[in-house]
């Protein structure tokens, strides 16, 4: 109960000027259009994927987060298309937001072996808060706990606002970058009176693909992708550092984010169909009383429709 009237406070919060901050997935790759809107089309032919993470589960007020994407590349716009819809529910239904976007990346091939991505991002969002879900101080009586009627008046209850976002990166055959900045028009996203910005959230991320050994007919060798990527949102900074290892069909990954988590990664892959579950060992002070992060990814990867000039496709990991 006391949680439920500590978020109460935070909700109230906000009738001065506060500030919201993003969900974040630990499969970064597994989910490439909201790490950086520049991945799209990447894959040249028609890429799907589905993300459902929940963030400290043992809590009542954990955090549970799905989305799913689309994209392709297209000749006649030479670049890449995506569409991306998620749904965020914190406190167990309390606050709920919905989003979708689309995306476009111009693909410059700046020679055989190198190429440049520049995207755009528009998105449209909705916020709601459940008002029937908070509760107060006025509530509580000394003995028996919350039995008496808030007196407080309801405020709010849904937040609408567009939203814009870029990105930028390059990739060789065993090598890619990127930088993108999301919220560059700091939409309003308070549900309440009163101001709260989304401030903006700058990601950078690097990584490589290294083959252990030659590719032959018979086998494919064991490649390692050791990868970083720095997060930065309204003063807090998020470094996450690990190596993917992949064999055949199989990946494993770990990784470590920052004074937060150990992250442990397994992934299996076809031509067609990727899956992947990770895990976030807490090491914070929250400790891993919390549940930890559980997260599910699962990919769909299609033929092209027609036949399409050879371009190379980023090397980056799937989980």
């Amino acid at each position: 109960m006391m949680k439920k009237v500590v978020l109460a406070f935070i909700l109230l919060g906000s009738i001065g000027t506060s500030n919201a901050q993003d969900p974040l997935f630990t499969q970064f790759y597994a989910n490439p259009l909201y790490l950086n809107p520049a991945l799209a089309g990447t894959n040249i032919c028609p890429r799907f994927q589905m993300n459902h993470r929940n963030q400290w589960p043992s809590l009542s007020g954990n955090f549970v987060t799905n989305s799913f994407s689309y994209d392709q590349y297209f000749e006649a716009i030479n670049g890449g298309f995506g569409v991306q819809a998620m749904h965020d529910m914190q406190g167990q239904g309390t606050i709920q937001e919905v989003n979708l976007a689309a995306i476009y990346s111009y693909h410059l091939k700046v020679n055989r072996k190198f190429t440049l991505l520049f995207a755009g991002q528009a998105m449209y969002g909705q916020k709601f808060l459940d008002w029937s879900k908070l509760t107060f101080g006025d509530m509580i009586d000394p003995r028996r706990g919350f039995i008496y009627q808030t007196g407080d008046v309801q405020r709010g209850g849904s937040k609408g606002y567009f939203d814009v976002s870029a990105g930028i990166g390059g990739f060789t055959k065993n090598f890619y970058f990127g930088v993108a900045a999301h919220h560059l028009n700091r939409p309003n996203v308070s549900m309440i009176v009163g101001r709260s910005q989304l401030p903006m959230r700058f990601t950078a991320h690097a990584g490589a693909e290294i083959p252990l050994g030659r590719r032959s007919r018979y086998s494919n060798p064991v490649t390692i992708s050791p990868n970083i990527v720095y997060r930065y949102q309204q003063g807090f900074m998020e470094m996450n550092l690990g190596t993917y290892v992949k064999y055949e069909m199989f990946t494993f990954g770990a990784w470590f984010r920052n004074r937060d988590a150990f992250i442990l990664t397994f992934g299996l892959s076809t031509n067609t169909f990727r899956v992947g579950y990770s895990y976030d060992v807490t090491v914070s002070r929250l400790t891993n009383q919390s549940g930890g992060s559980h997260e599910v990814s699962l990919g769909l990867f299609l033929k092209c429709p027609s036949k399409v000039k050879r371009f190379r496709t980023i090397s980056c990991p799937s989980f």
